[in-house]
């Protein structure tokens, strides 16, 4: 079981770096000029169609994290512990893999911020559930094509998410990198 859960984990690293990137890159100060809205400001009604804090230095961030991470592990493949870890080949597939997971961790946050406006959960409010499973839904639905995936591994890896991420949460924002806990 506990094996399950490391290699799950590990898995999903590209993934929970990814989603914190942006966090990251504007605490930095990192690609200013990126910092605008994918929206570019637009709203279907009253409300913007993601949100001011959707942005394309997020984005750009998450795709370089999932690279950097699974470049990383792809580095750690050669060590026997590291190997065992590894349900992907980390070597052949770093750089599509790193995209996908960096890139698919934010854009299911981004979709899930899309439905938050539709139901007038407010940018920066708490939904729950929702808010700590979406980058991971989007990491999985990216990345199966590539590598594909049991499903006792993304039941686990979700199972971990919503344990590991109002932690990290939490952390951040007692570290000041996040204006809310949640």
């Amino acid at each position: 079981m506990w094996e399950l859960v490391i290699k799950s984990f590990y898995l999903a690293l590209p993934a929970y770096l990814a989603n914190m990137s942006p966090v990251i890159f504007d605490k930095l100060g990192l690609f200013k000029s990126l910092a605008q809205p994918i929206d570019g400001g637009k709203k279907i009604g009253t409300e913007f169609i993601f949100g001011r804090s959707k942005t394309w230095r997020g984005l750009l961030s998450g795709a370089i994290f999932g690279v950097v991470v699974t470049w990383i592990q792809a580095g750690l493949y050669s060590v026997t512990f590291f190997k065992s870890l590894s349900l992907v080949d980390y070597p052949r597939h770093f750089i599509a893999f790193g995209l996908l997971a960096g890139l698919g961790a934010i854009l299911g946050d981004l979709i899930k911020s899309f439905f938050k406006r539709r139901f007038n959960i407010k940018s920066g409010s708490s939904w729950p559930v929702f808010d700590q499973l979406d980058f991971i839904a989007g990491f999985f639905i990216a990345t199966y094509y590539l590598v594909g995936f049991d499903v006792g591994v993304v039941v686990v890896v979700f199972l971990i998410t919503l344990i590991l991420h109002p932690l990290t949460n939490l952390l951040a924002y007692q570290l000041g990198f996040k204006k809310v806990w949640w």
